[in-house]
C-alpha cells in the first residue's frame, strides 16, 4: 500500500511545507474519526487536474466503518464525487443532508478542505455508516459538536496547530476519558470514563459546572503536579500541550486541544487516560535493568577478584609451562570481565562490540612478549550479550596464539595484527591477520592439540553455531577466519 508521500511524489505538484501541513494533521486524526464515529479519506489534487488521489485513510474506533477496503492510492475523477470537487473549488466545507448508499450501506457524507495559510491543499471526505442509527446520546453528541469544531478549524487552517505535537507515546485517545470545558475552563460534559478516573483521584461528586483546573489542583497535591501555570493552561483549555500528573497512586495524562471554531477561543477538547498500570510496569522495567546492571557489575568485580588470584598464584609458580597456563588464564577471565563491564553500564542485554575487541587488543599485546601491535578495520555492530561474551574469548585466544606465535622471543621488529570484522546478511564475518613467521609445517587444526585452539572452536561451532577456519596468509603470517550468525540480534 503506498503512503502518502509516495501519493504526493507520483501524482500531485504538493510542496513539502504542505506535506508537513498534512502529516501534522494526520498524526492527530484518530481523534477526529472517533468524534465523528466516521471514516475519514484525504483527497489530494491530480497535478493535471483530472481528480483527486487518496492519500491517506483513517477508520473509527467508535463505531462500524463505512468502507469494505482501503482506498489509499485509488483515484476519484472530477464529477464522480461533486461534493469533493465542490469543496476544493469553493474552500467550503460542503454536507449533504440526505444518505447515499456504498456497499450496499447506507452512509452521509461531507467534504472538509484542508486549508494551509490562505491555499486549500487538499481535501477530506467524512463518512459516517448509518446502520443501527438512533437518537444519539449526550456523549454522542459531545463527541460530535467536538469533531464539528475541529472539522470547522481544518477548514479554516486553524488546526492542526503549527509546532503542536503530542510530548507522550500513550498520549490519550477519545475513548480513554473526554472531557469538554468552556472558555473559562469550567466543564461542560464529562464523559464517564472521565467521571471514573476523577473518582479514583478521589472526586465524589460531577464534574459538570466545576473549574477543571481547580478540581485537579485540589486532587492532586504540588509535589505531583507540573508547574501551576502549565496545570491552568492545559486544564483551563487555553493552550495545546500534553501534562501528566500524579505518579503515586493514580497518574494522568492529559491532553487539551483549544476549541475555535470560528477564530474565538470557544472552549477545549481535554483527553485524559490513566497510565498508573503503565507507571508501574515503566518503575518495574527500571527496578529490573537497574538489577541486570548491578549483577554484570558485580559479575565482573569478582571474575576481576578471580584474575587476580590467578595471576598472584601465577608469579608464586616457578615451572615456566604453569605460569603460562596461568597467564593465558587470566587473560580468559579478563574478556568475559571486559563484556560484563560494559552491559553493566548500558540499559540493554547488547554492547556495542567494537570497543570491547579494541581493548582486548591492547590488554593481549600488553601483556605479550613481542613488539606487534593490532589494528582493527571494520566494525562489529552491535551484538547481543550471549554472542559478546564467547566471541570475546573467541577474540582472546586468537589475538594470544598470534602475539605469542607469530614472532620469535628474539625478534626485536614491530608486527601487526589486523583485525577486520564486517556483517553481511545477518552474518558476522571476522578475520585476524598477522604479519609474523606463519604456521608450523604440517599444521592440521583437526588434529591440533593446543588447548587455547580447542576452546576457539568449540566456542565458535558449538555455541555460535559458526564456523572456524585456520591458514596461512598472503603476507606469509597466519590467517584466521570467523563466520558466525547473527539471527534477529544484529
Amino acid at each position: 500500500m503506498p503512503t502518502l508521500t509516495d501519493v504526493v511524489a507520483g501524482h500531485t505538484t504538493l510542496q513539502p511545507d504542505d506535506v508537513a501541513w498534512l502529516q501534522s494533521l494526520l498524526a492527530d486524526w484518530q481523534i477526529i474519526a472517533d468524534l465523528s464515529f466516521a471514516d475519514l479519506v484525504l483527497w489530494l489534487p491530480d497535478q493535471d487536474g483530472r481528480g483527486f488521489w487518496a492519500g491517506a485513510q483513517k477508520r473509527p474506533t467508535t463505531g462500524p466503518t463505512a468502507f469494505v477496503d482501503d482506498l489509499i492510492g485509488t483515484f476519484l475523477p472530477t464529477g464522480r464525487r461533486p461534493m469533493v470537487d465542490q469543496a476544493w473549488s469553493t474552500g467550503r466545507l460542503v454536507r449533504d443532508g440526505d444518505p447515499e448508499w456504498r456497499d450496499d450501506v447506507p452512509v452521509r457524507v461531507e467534504a472538509i478542505p484542508v486549508r494551509r495559510a490562505d491555499t486549500v491543499i487538499a481535501v477530506i471526505a467524512r463518512t459516517t455508516n448509518l446502520i443501527g442509527f438512533r437518537t444519539p446520546s449526550r456523549l454522542e453528541l459531545s463527541y460530535l459538536q467536538a469533531a464539528d469544531d475541529l472539522t470547522r478549524m481544518i477548514s479554516r487552517g486553524a488546526f492542526p496547530v503549527p509546532g503542536q505535537r503530542s510530548d507522550h507515546a500513550d498520549t490519550p485517545r477519545v475513548g480513554d476519558g473526554f472531557i469538554r470545558v468552556d472558555a473559562g475552563g469550567r466543564v461542560v460534559y464529562a464523559s464517564p470514563n472521565a467521571t471514573s478516573v476523577y473518582h479514583r483521584l478521589g472526586h465524589s461528586d460531577d464534574l459538570t459546572g466545576d473549574l477543571l483546573a481547580d478540581v485537579t489542583r485540589a486532587l492532586v497535591p504540588p509535589r505531583r503536579r507540573t508547574d501551576e501555570e502549565t496545570l491552568s493552561a492545559v486544564l483551563g483549555g487555553r493552550v495545546h500541550r500534553d501534562t501528566e500528573l500524579g505518579g503515586g497512586s493514580v497518574t494522568l495524562v492529559l491532553r487539551s486541544i483549544p476549541l475555535r471554531p470560528a477564530g474565538e477561543h470557544v472552549g477545549a477538547l481535554i483527553l485524559l487516560r490513566d497510565v498508573t498500570e503503565l507507571r508501574r510496569r515503566d518503575r518495574e522495567l527500571i527496578t529490573k535493568d537497574a538489577t541486570i546492571r548491578e549483577i554484570h557489575h558485580r559479575v565482573k568485580n569478582n571474575l576481576q577478584t578471580v584474575a587476580a588470584l590467578l595471576r598472584l598464584q601465577a608469579r608464586r609458580v616457578t615451572e615456566p609451562s604453569a605460569r603460562h597456563a596461568l597467564e593465558e588464564a587470566v587473560s580468559r577471565v579478563g574478556s568475559i570481565a571486559l563484556v560484563h563491564e560494559t552491559l553493566s553500564q548500558t540499559d540493554e542485554e547488547h554492547v556495542e562490540f567494537d570497543s570491547i575487541a579494541d581493548r582486548l587488543g591492547r590488554m593481549v599485546t600488553d601483556v605479550g612478549a613481542s613488539r606487534a601491535r593490532v589494528l582493527r578495520r571494520g566494525s562489529f555492530g552491535v551484538l547481543p550479550a550471549e554472542v559478546a561474551t564467547p566471541l570475546a574469548m573467541v577474540l582472546t585466544e586468537l589475538l594470544q596464539n598470534a602475539v605469542e606465535h607469530g614472532w620469535p622471543l628474539t625478534d626485536d621488529a614491530d608486527g601487526q595484527i589486523l583485525v577486520e570484522a564486517d556483517t553481511l546478511v545477518g552474518r558476522l564475518h571476522v578475520r585476524i591477520t598477522d604479519d609474523g613467521q606463519g604456521l608450523p609445517e604440517g599444521f592440521d587444526l583437526d588434529t591440533s592439540v593446543s588447548l587455547g585452539l580447542s576452546i576457539v572452536r568449540t566456542l565458535v561451532e558449538s555455541e555460535l553455531g559458526g564456523q572456524l577456519a585456520l591458514g596461512s596468509a598472503a603476507s606469509g603470517g597466519t590467517r584466521a577466519e570467523i563466520d558466525i550468525p547473527l539471527g534477529e540480534s544484529d
